[in-house]
Parts: structure tokens; C-alpha cells; sequence
């Protein structure tokens, strides 16, 4: 048995309060914050998983791919996610683990939500997706509530 390992990051700025642009982390839509900044629909937690799985089979997903995708007009990062998964080949994801730096939006009561939206996106179930938090004690800009970021370590097994 094979067993590969990506580690995947991403982080992306609030956009200006006010700004109609939804907050999406993992699928999910997030009320009383700002959208991120970005071309697509700056999903970070998505992103970072897309960089997780090309950490797994080599092919750098998130640029020249997904720039073909949003040239094309798509915008959703769960399309960039199956993008990612394509290029799996034999290998088989195992385990999921995302972990969030943020002082807004709140994610303690999302987390579970947040498990079963990645679940559903990567077809596993719960149990081999695991989603944590925290809010850096204010020592980075995400900490200080001025964006988000994500780190996700996928583990795939190969038979």
C-alpha cells in the first residue's frame, strides 16, 4: 500500500464592509462578514483543499487549471475541487484534515456543518473529515478578524 500525503494552504482578505460578495468557507455560506477577495468565489477552505490534493498527485490544480475554468466562466470552487479529484487516479482519499485561522466569521458552531459539506463534496464520510479552528490570540491579520485562512492535509491510499 502507497500512502501519499498534501498539505494544502490559502488565505484570502475580506472584501470592503458592505460589499454584496457572500462569505463561502467549505461550501457554506457564512452571514455577517463580508465576502473574501478574489476572481472565483474566494472560497479558502476550498482552495486550500484543491492545493491539498495536488500536494497528493503532482498537478498543480489551483492556477493554470483553474484560470481556464474561470475564464469559462466558473466561478464555484467546489468545480475546482472535482478538478482536483480527477487527477486521483488510482490513489483513494483516506483522511481529511482542515484547520481554519480566523477571528470572524465565528466557526465553532459551523463545524460540524462544515464536516459534511467537505464530506459531500469529496464523497467520504464524516468521520474522515475533521474541521478545527482558532483565532491566532490576534497575533496575525486573520487573528485581528482582516480575512481568513485555511490549511488542509489530505491522506490518500493507493492499493
Amino acid at each position: 500500500m502507497n500512502v501519499r500525503t498534501g498539505l494544502g494552504q490559502d488565505s484570502h482578505r475580506f472584501e470592503p464592509e458592505g460589499s454584496a460578495k457572500p462569505l463561502l468557507i467549505g461550501g457554506l455560506r457564512f452571514e455577517g462578514c463580508p465576502g473574501l477577495q478574489g476572481n472565483s468565489d474566494a472560497d479558502v477552505l476550498l482552495h486550500a483543499l484543491v492545493n491539498a490534493l495536488s500536494g497528493v498527485h503532482g498537478v498543480p490544480v489551483l492556477g493554470a487549471v483553474t484560470d481556464r475554468l474561470f475564464r469559462e466562466g466558473v466561478t464555484d470552487s467546489a468545480a475546482y475541487v472535482r478538478e482536483a479529484l480527477r487527477h486521483l487516479g488510482p490513489a483513494r482519499i483516506s483522511h481529511v484534515s482542515a484547520s481554519l485561522e480566523c477571528s470572524r466569521p465565528r466557526i465553532a458552531p459551523r463545524q460540524q456543518d462544515l464536516r459534511a459539506s467537505l464530506a459531500g463534496i469529496l464523497g467520504l464520510a464524516e468521520r474522515d473529515v475533521v474541521v478545527t479552528a482558532h483565532s491566532g490570540e490576534g497575533l496575525t491579520a486573520f487573528g485581528r478578524g482582516e480575512g481568513v485562512s485555511a490549511t488542509v492535509l489530505v491522506t490518500a491510499v493507493e492499493a
